[in-house]
């Protein structure tokens, strides 16, 4: 409590709190979101699985508007990595250096995770158990790196979508939405695959709404170039008028958002092709979720609509010491409750089979229903446990981000500059590092990819889990400094 009470504290005075509060809330929704729906069940050996059981639940499907709220995660990541970057740039770290430094937050707690259960799964080998059955159990305990994958591509594209932002504005999230309808219409009228890219498409274009949030935000464009170097401003053209066109953020503009988003997301899910449910059921020729549709870009909408109306009270309850102090303890382990709740949930259910007490109501039955409150609160206690554990490994990180302090972060010197030696050595570390995240994407997206019943020794694709240490020990060597000094 006293460091937390230290970290209030010394909280800037121009830091925005709402947004750490709407990642905290993301992540938690979709953590409890995970285990409502959680079905268990037995299979034909009399072993436990599990499904989703939605399919069961289709009285469920509007709520899953509100249980949706992966949008709210990237929206909140596109405002915060823009305004991390602006903050590193003006402090003359380079945009490889800063990064490395987003990368380390994200990979430390995944490879935390990756490490564990390829141990896990490589004992459970030795001891006998299939290579099917350590699989199937990897397999649930690494859903949550889907969406991992999706960020990672998203956050190192995020200083040339900064930079395409300050030149097209709000063209930008625009053009992606489109391309996301083409995608939307090629899997409507052909292959499934057509439909691949708004995997990136999708997320981009919320991510690039967050970007336009905080610049609007930081009340960017304000004065027009040529006054503000004191010549009288030339003609503005079309091009101009539509890049200073600022993301409007007042209460009139987010009910605007919210009730058309709402509209517009119903008439495609009633008259359109659309889905009603926004997480994903099995059978479903469009999904709304995987990849993204063009309905769950105008839920997007309809959702910053209502964070624009609850930003005013929800500012001001965050300058009271308590709720900022809970927001900061959540945030300093955010991603590992979210990268461990499926964990948690395996731990829970292995317990209770081997002490012959686990309940396997049918979904949607009364049993059921009355099973989600006590299933709900022993899941809390084990991620507890988890996140007490594993929790450091994020929080020390998160803190040596903000520090800044101590040693480089892939440069030469502390301050993460570019380091000396001329433009090809920093070209170099930026191509090292192209090439790590990449690695780290290609390993998330095999293993995803890899059906749950194949036979994995490991719980993981072999190439998988080279291909990720490679990529992250890659980048963890450039953020220390390596290759950087002559």
């Amino acid at each position: 409590m006293r460091r937390l009470r230290q970290l209030a504290a010394r909280t800037p005075a121009g830091r925005q709190r709402y947004v750490d509060l709407l990642r905290a809330l993301a992540i938690g929704m979709v953590v409890l979101g995970h285990w409502a729906v959680a079905a268990i069940g037995e299979d034909a050996a009399g072993r436990p699985t599990g499904r989703s059981a939605l399919p069961d639940l289709p009285w469920a499907y509007p709520l899953t508007w509100v249980a949706q709220v992966m949008p709210i995660f990237f929206l909140v990541g596109g405002y915060a990595n823009a305004a991390s970057l602006a903050a590193r740039r003006a402090a003359g770290v380079d945009a490889t250096a800063w990064l490395l430094d987003r990368g380390a937050r994200l990979l430390r707690p995944t490879t935390a995770l990756l490490l564990v259960i390829a141990g896990g799964a490589t004992l459970a080998s030795l001891v006998g158990v299939g290579a099917t059955l350590v699989r199937t159990v990897a397999w649930f305990a690494t859903i949550p790196l889907w969406f991992l994958a999706a960020y990672l591509i998203v956050v190192p594209l995020t200083p040339a979508m900064l930079a395409l932002h300050r030149r097209f504005g709000l063209l930008v999230p625009a053009a992606l939405a489109g391309l996301v309808v083409a995608g939307d219409v090629g899997r409507a009228l052909g292959p499934a695959e057509l439909a691949l890219p708004n995997y990136v498409l999708g997320w981009l274009a919320v991510h690039q709404l967050g970007i336009a949030w905080r610049d609007a935000d930081a009340g960017r464009h304000d004065a027009h170039p040529d006054a503000a170097a004191g010549h009288p401003p030339r003609p503005a053209s079309a091009r101009d008028r539509a890049r200073e066109r600022r993301l409007p953020l007042s209460r009139r503009a987010g009910a605007a958002a919210l009730l058309g988003g709402l509209a517009a997301t119903v008439l495609l899910t009633t008259v359109g092709p659309y889905p009603v449910s926004m997480l994903n059921v099995p059978g479903e020729r469009l999904d709304n979720a995987a990849p993204p549709s063009l309905a769950l870009l105008t839920l997007t909408v309809a959702q910053f609509g209502l964070i624009l109306l609850l930003r005013d009270p929800a500012e001001r309850w965050l300058r009271r010491p308590r709720p900022w102090q809970a927001v900061i303890a959540v945030n300093a382990v955010v991603l590992t409750v979210f990268l461990w709740h499926l964990t948690a949930a395996i731990l829970l259910v292995g317990a209770l089979d081997a002490a012959g007490r686990l309940p396997t109501p049918p979904p949607g039955s009364a049993a059921w229903l009355a099973w989600r409150v006590p299933w709900v609160l022993m899941l809390t206690v084990v991620l507890a446990a988890l996140v007490a554990v594993f929790g450091p490994v994020e929080a020390r990180t998160g803190r040596a981000g903000r520090t800044g302090q101590g040693r480089p972060a892939g440069g030469g010197t502390a301050s993460g500059r570019a380091p000396a030696g001329g433009g090809w050595r920093a070209t170099v570390r930026s191509a090292l590092a192209a090439a790590g995240f990449a690695a780290v994407v290609y390993a998330l997206v095999v293993n995803a990819q890899t059906p749950r019943a194949a036979p994995e020794p490991l719980g993981l694709p072999a190439a998988a889990l080279v291909a990720y240490l490679a990529g992250a020990g890659t980048l963890r060597l450039l953020r220390s400094g390596w290759g950087s000094r002559g």
